[in-house]
């Protein structure tokens, strides 16, 4: 089979157009190995190759450019061009264009394509031609009761009647296809592409475009395919908008559960998802946080692991049974025992789960890791499964997760762990222990998953900004971080004094030498069960407030950052280095950074009014000024690939002090942010206004680390009373609780709104109920960000069960969100 490349792309001096593929003649998706392209005048670029392929072959390939040797930059490739091989004998001749980040590049992503808009039953391949021409195009917002069809000036196309348009397949959804048969003379065609509904068998709008589309078709040979590639086309489609809800899987509670929401409480979740019209459910990471088997492993933020599950996400019923009668009713009674606590008893939780898994090990670990299906798991996985699985051992033999107390191994290496893990090892057992676990968590997880895409329910994860100090990561690749530096936030609404995390800050110019893959390894494994994400604190890829081992958030500065001379400082009209307003930079010596908590301090009220004036100029131009430029291009050195490295539909966490930068970042790479009412990012409003949020983000109400809308309403009455009389409307004082009137109405509110996700916790959807909401509002937060030994432990007061038959209440949010989504404009 010969490919025929061709693609216009203006290069400049030095540089040329490469091409990698998943062909061994392509590089095998190496961008190393990519293959030239030849030109003529710098701008058509061209290349010829017999490639081996069976009939049927999906050939993928990317375009590159490439300067003295250097990738400077590859097209967008979140979903990879793919061209269907049907005769070996075929000479296909690619027309090509080069692909930029789509305009609608979220309807793209898998939370789309496989779930929102998926096309569960597709059209066949469309017929082939031994001399043809194949039309390709994308657009992702056509429906499933809907398809693309052409009209054009030929015969095939149906001479300009809309009546017998060429309809193409949806095959390879959200790219659609058509082939017609080509003349042996020279052709001129004129198109247009035509949304056609197949319900009601008629063309029913033409692509928005002014002018036909025209293209030129030498005379045609035998076994030879003219594929003319398209970018994606407009129709006037309304924007989607839809609805969900926030809940860690540690809150769910069902009937079935132990003490602790599990997986199979998530897919239970699913269910009432669909019952009520919700289309996203977002949680809280579910990576293993397992230090000290205590109650303070309850934070799911500090994670040992960035791959495997936390084990105390076990559906105990889905792993199996014990054999021994009594020892199955002893944990049954457990069961109903800590099902019936009101909150998280995390510690009797996690000891009951590692008895079970311990006995069901004994009774069936052997035969489970001869499996197929599980040597398939573990060969997969062995990358990180190993070592964790051997740290885990580890730890709990030393009883410390601080791998730099144990006696040995306190320095990773992959030789000595290899043999750790051997078969024939005296610790083998205990290791292998936990690769049993892992799977059952995997095969779990994993089916939920399933459900959910199947049931047109997005499943959202949350990556965290940080990784524990005490984590296989940290042990194993301690290259990849600054162990000496404090992650954490500087003060803001959530903590005033700042929020010092204790996760180690990254190395991100040791991580930029392999081209980040870390991060992508750690995305690619979320993307086996996510279909979107919540990047957690997303302005850490700008730059991460770093505090020095042992300090408060209020002792940290921004890194990577451009640290102020003694001259600059000077040339402001600040005339002292007092340690109260200007901390030294903790890596330039005689350079420094205001403290951010200067303007609180003694030496600041000190100041006479022109110092103050001085000062009041630097700190608003060195947090909000001076860096944009430079953390703009920190964030575009790593979120570009990053992003684009799965088909995740991307959330930023863009919450706290927020540069101009990030912003402006967040829409050129198309990452939904993340809008609270109560917490406006414009500071000339008190609160948010839904109906003028970017389309491209999340709102709601409250997250996790706030109150909940009921507790925010008690919280402060001055700002209960502007919200009430300014935002609702409603004239005199506001009643001491948010009614159920109130919550729904704020909730219509934001549902109304201009973003593409509205999602509220469950906590807020159930504000609106009087007979279901908790009667202990306080009882529903479930972090506290300021204080950094928060038990985790909120839980659901009714069952999902409960959920389900609460017949009124599910009416209610579905009138609620059927009436929030009809709302969509135009796409934008």
């Amino acid at each position: 089979m010969i490919l025929d490349f061709h693609i216009e792309y203006f290069t400049r001096w030095s540089e040329e157009v490469r091409v990698s593929g998943n062909l061994p003649e392509l590089g095998n998706n190496l961008p190393d190995k990519a293959v030239p392209l030849h030109t003529s005048d710098g701008v058509q670029w061209e290349l010829t190759l017999e490639v081996r392929v069976p009939t049927g072959t999906l050939v993928q390939y990317v375009y590159h450019i490439y300067r003295n040797g250097i990738e400077m930059r590859a097209e967008w490739n979140a979903l990879p061009r793919i061209f269907r091989c049907c005769d070996t004998q075929q000479i296909y001749h690619l027309q090509d264009y080069w692909r930029d980040l789509p305009k609608l590049s979220h309807l793209y992503t898998s939370a789309f394509t496989d779930v929102l808009s998926a096309h569960r039953v597709r059209d066949a391949v469309p017929t082939r031609y031994s001399r043809g021409v194949c039309f390709k195009v994308y657009a992702p917002a056509v429906d499933s009761n809907h398809a693309v069809g052409i009209c054009g000036n030929i015969s095939a196309l149906g001479e300009w009647d809309i009546n017998r348009p060429l309809l193409m397949s949806d095959t390879d959804f959200p790219e659609w296809q058509a082939e017609i048969e080509a003349d042996s003379s020279h052709l001129s065609v004129e198109y247009k592409f035509v949304l056609y509904n197949k319900v009601e068998k008629r063309v029913v709008a033409w692509e928005e475009r002014s002018g036909n589309r025209r293209i030129e078709l030498p005379p045609a040979s035998e076994h030879e395919t003219q594929v003319i590639a398209h970018s994606e086309i407009d129709f006037p489609l309304p924007c989607p908008k839809e609805a969900g809800v926030a809940i860690p899987v540690f809150s769910l509670r069902s009937e079935s559960s132990f003490g602790i929401g599990d997986f199979g409480d998530l897919r239970r979740m699913v269910d009432w998802a669909v019952l009520t019209g919700l289309k996203i459910i977002q949680i809280l990471p579910v990576n293993d946080t397992t230090r000290t088997h205590t109650w303070t492993d309850s934070y799911p933020y500090n994670a040992i692991s960035i791959y495997a599950l936390h084990p105390i996400y076990a559906d105990l019923k889905q792993m199996g049974k014990l054999k021994n009668e009594e020892e199955q009713r002893h944990f049954d009674t457990l069961q109903s025992t800590l099902n019936a606590l009101p909150a998280l008893d995390y510690e009797r939780v996690e000891r009951t789960k590692w008895d079970f898994f311990r006995r069901l090990y004994a009774q069936e670990g052997e035969q489970t890791l001869a499996t197929e299906k599980f040597l398939h798991f573990f060969e997969t996985n062995k990358e990180w499964l190993q070592p964790y699985a051997a740290f885990c051992y580890l730890r709990d033999s030393y009883q410390t997760a601080d791998f730099r107390q144990w006696h040995h191994n306190k320095v990773y290496s992959q030789e000595e762990i290899e043999a750790l893990c051997e078969t024939r090892s005296p610790q083998y057992d205990d290791i292998a222990f936990h690769y049993f676990i892992q799977y059952h968590l995997h095969r779990q997880l994993s089916a939920t998953c399933r459900y959910a895409r199947l049931h047109g329910i997005v499943l959202k994860g949350d990556i965290p900004i940080g990784i524990s100090k005490d984590s296989v990561e940290a042990w194993k690749e301690p290259h990849y971080f600054n162990m000496n530096g404090q992650a954490g936030a500087p003060p803001d609404d959530f903590a005033i004094d700042g929020q010092n995390w204790g996760f180690p800050t990254y190395n991100w110019e040791v991580m930029a030498q392999d081209g980040y893959a870390w991060w992508m390894k750690r995305f690619r494994k979320m993307a086996e069960y996510f279909d979107a994400y919540r990047i957690d604190h997303i302005l850490g890829f700008f730059r991460i407030w770093e505090i020095p081992v042992g300090e408060s958030g209020l002792q940290g500065e921004f890194v990577p950052a451009l640290p102020l001379t003694p001259q600059e400082i000077e040339e402001y009209g600040v005339h002292t280095l007092n340690g109260e307003l200007f901390l030294p930079d903790h890596r330039i010596a005689e350079c420094y950074h205001p403290a951010i908590a200067a303007r609180r301090s003694d030496a600041y009220q000190a100041l006479s009014k022109t110092e103050k004036e001085a000062f009041d100029r630097l700190y608003e131009e060195f947090f909000y000024q001076r860096h944009n430029d430079f953390w703009r291009d920190e964030a575009m050195k790593k979120l570009p690939a990053l992003t684009q490295s799965t088909r995740m539909l991307a959330c930023g966490e863009d919450l706290g002090m927020i540069p101009a930068c990030v912003p402006q970042v967040m829409n050129e790479l198309h990452i939904l942010t993340l809008e609270i009412q109560r917490m406006p990012k414009d500071p000339s409003q008190t609160f948010g206004i839904p109906a003028k949020y970017p389309y491209l983000s999340v709102n709601t109400f409250s997250t996790h680390d706030m109150s909940t809308l009921r507790g925010w309403w008690e919280e402060d009455a001055a700002q209960t009373l502007r919200f009430y009389n300014d935002v609702l409307g409603q004239p005199g004082t506001p009643p001491a609780v948010a009614t159920t009137e109130i919550c729904e109405q704020i909730l219509r509110m934001n549902l109304a709104g201009n973003s593409l996700f509205c999602i509220f916790s469950l906590q807020d959807w159930l504000s609106i109920d009087g007979q279901l909401r908790n009667p202990d509002t306080a009882a529903e937060r479930i972090n506290v960000p300021s204080d950094s030994r928060n038990y985790w432990r909120y839980r659901m007061h009714l069952t999902l069960e409960q959920l389900m038959a609460a017949d009124e209440w599910n009416e209610k949010i579905r009138q609620l969100i059927k009436e929030g989504t009809m709302s969509a404009s135009l796409q934008p």
